[in-house]
């Protein structure tokens, strides 16, 4: 069957898909049915049905009598280690893991917040919660004492497990001292923590209070897996808000296991046995559902990676791991390629690893410019296949369904919706739009399994941020066109389509144009504030390790490529050449917070940027261009 008829399918028998594809999940008592409507746009997906997270990603494999496989790799080039754990293994350890928590309390429906650099046991801390039924919400390692305090508060948990230290390029992030200021500033306050300690910082404990990871777990009764309903939380995952409190994305556990299972083969084109790779972190949603989830509940072996994709050591990292492991699908962000690309822009690098066992390469997390595509293509000769998700969605809304059909490329476009998803373009009152114009993208409910079915104790606030500007459908926030083939174009966040003199302009599309420039290795494009036209688009960029050039002629030629591909509609006069872009730590570019500083508006900092200093160098560029006066 090809895409087509599969999607079809789905759409004629949503009911009847979604039951069939449950039945590759162990379920202790089968749902009775797919889709529960509870009325007022809200849905659950198999929620009768009881099962365990932790059983079907790990202990029914070894039962199938593959527990000799190995279920996670772990490549530290920082501390220069590699570690591997079979299936057998990993139950093991997360059996006693979970033993050790109940013993001090942990049960069904509890909270534990996970604040963990990418080690293992960071996903043993995740399985041994699903494991009892405990709802963990992990929290991105290294993150401000402030904004863990406030992730405390929401989800009150029982208990913290946490890593003595984290390690990046050159420095150690000590993570305790973040723990403990956290708890203090909080009101709620955890009975206890558990703390693995790390060689390369071991953390001062309080006694009583503070466990060693290892010491904890000596002598306890390993726990068996406890059947949970389709409909209990499996996990709570922060995502930021725009204004203040961050919203805690909920992920119920039978549409989760049954979604992000038929997605491996569906979406990755991985079997069972093979090596699949997210490199992302554990504390972002493509580290739940790919690092640690999707893959073992499929049966494949993930790789658990901590380093950077350039500087640990060079710009051949990552073909260095698909090659020593045997990567047959590789998922990464498209900021961490423009890093490859601007330190090894010929990609020198590829040609001394083996790379023949990858077949394909996934990019998602922010738009893929076609020149980052047309790079990656050109010097790994692998397909790329651009895919578009949200931290609320946890898979693929449209992506390439590989492991069905390999459809055309087209470069641009993150290809079709995925069964489960109608994707519609709607104008700002809700009408449909027609095929090739602009509007708002939103998916028509219900959403399918493995999506939010609410925010954590939140439930108007889940309405107001989603359902209440489309009637009948989830908002996703962003803006583009559904082409005659129907392919997806993502061309912005809603809020990055600018208005220049009453014509409604992607800063997206700029982007790809300024991206084309040879000397170019990464850029954006913001709205700022005009008195004559609303809006006028404002370009930075980052130049290619080795240019030299005056950056005057640069930016003349930046100006003059959007101006002849774009049009003198587009207005675009602004640009500077940065250093640097102000970044997350997953890597998505921080425009709103720009636009905020150009339009020398007051803005908070956002809790996840990377380097903070980053911003001084924006709010100088700007000041030359007669922007951000405040």
């Amino acid at each position: 069957m090809g895409y087509q008829e599969v999607y079809e399918g789905w759409k004629s028998d949503p009911e009847g898909f979604w039951m069939q594809a449950a039945e590759t999940i162990d379920w202790d008592r089968k749902p009775s049915k797919a889709l529960f409507e509870k009325g007022n746009d809200l849905y659950e997906w198999f929620a009768d049905g009881l099962t365990n997270t932790c059983w079907n990603a790990v202990d029914r494999h070894v039962e199938a009598g593959r527990g000799g496989q190995v279920a996670i790799i772990h490549d530290s080039p920082i501390t220069g280690t590699l570690h591997k754990i079979t299936y057998s293994e990993l139950r093991n350890r997360v059996a006693r893991l979970a033993g050790a928590l109940r013993a001090k309390g942990v049960d069904k429906g509890d909270r534990v917040i996970i604040y963990m650099p990418m080690v293992p046991e960071a996903l043993e801390a995740m399985l041994a919660c699903s494991r009892l039924g405990a709802i963990h919400s992990v929290v991105f390692g290294g993150f401000a004492a402030n904004e863990l305090a406030v992730r405390i508060d929401d989800a009150k948990p029982k208990a913290i497990i946490a890593a003595s230290c984290g390690l990046e390029p050159g420095r150690v992030v000590h993570y305790k001292p973040l723990l403990d200021g956290a708890i203090e500033l909080a009101t709620h306050k955890p009975d206890f923590t558990v703390i693995f300690q790390r060689e390369q910082e071991v953390a001062k404990l309080n006694d009583g209070y503070d466990f060693d990871w290892h010491g904890f777990q000596y002598g306890v009764e390993p726990a068996d897996c406890v059947p949970v309903e389709g409909n209990h939380p499996a996990y709570i995952l922060y995502t930021s808000g725009t204004t203040g409190a961050p919203k805690g994305v909920i992920r119920h556990t039978g549409g989760h296991l049954v979604a992000l299972n038929w997605s491996m083969k569906n979406i990755y084109n991985v079997d069972p046995g093979d090596t699949f790779w997210a490199a992302s972190d554990v504390g972002w949603v493509v580290g739940h559902s790919y690092i640690c989830y999707a893959p073992l509940i499929h049966g494949n072996t993930t790789i658990v990676f901590e380093g950077k994709p350039v500087g640990t050591p060079d710009a051949g990292t990552f073909w260095r791991v698909i090659s020593e492991h045997n990567v047959r699908s590789f998922f990464t962000a498209p900021t961490a390629f423009r890093a490859v690309k601007r330190d090894d822009p010929k990609g020198e690098y590829v040609g001394k690893y083996d790379i023949s066992c990858l077949r394909a390469i996934y990019l998602a997390g922010e738009r893929a410019d076609p020149d980052t595509i047309e790079w990656a293509q050109k010097v790994t000769g692998k397909p790329i296949y651009d895919h578009w998700w949200q931290t609320e969605t946890g898979w693929t809304i449209a992506g390439m369904p590989a492991g069905i059909e390999a459809l055309p490329v087209k470069i641009g476009s993150p290809s079709v919706p995925m069964p489960g998803y109608d994707v519609q373009i709607l104008d700002e009152a809700g009408h449909p739009m027609p095929a090739g114009e602009l509007g708002a993208i939103a998916v028509k409910l219900p959403l399918p399994p493995g999506t939010l079915p609410t925010l954590w104790n939140a439930e108007d606030r889940f309405r107001k941020s989603y359902l209440s500007h489309f009637p009948g459908y989830y908002e996703t926030g962003d803006a583009g066109m559904i082409d005659e083939d129907g392919y997806l174009y993502i061309m912005a966040r809603t809020d990055d389509v600018i208005n220049v003199a009453g014509h409604r302009l992607s800063t997206g599309g700029m982007e790809e144009v300024l991206a084309a420039h040879p000397d170019v290795a990464e850029c954006a494009v913001i709205g700022v504030t005009d008195q004559l036209k609303g809006q006028l688009p404002m370009g930075f960029v980052c130049l290619t390790t080795g240019v030299n050039r005056p950056h005057d002629e640069i930016v003349k030629e930046c100006v003059k490529l959007v101006r002849d591909k774009i049009g003198p509609v587009a207005a675009f006069k602004l640009c500077a050449v940065v250093d640097r872009l102000p970044k997350t730590r997953s890597g998505k570019i921080l425009r709103a917070t720009m636009v905020k500083i150009a339009d020398s508006e007051e803005f908070k900092l956002p809790a996840t940027i990377d380097d903070p200093a980053i911003l001084d160098e924006i709010k100088v560029a700007l000041q030359e261009l007669g922007y951000a006066k405040g």
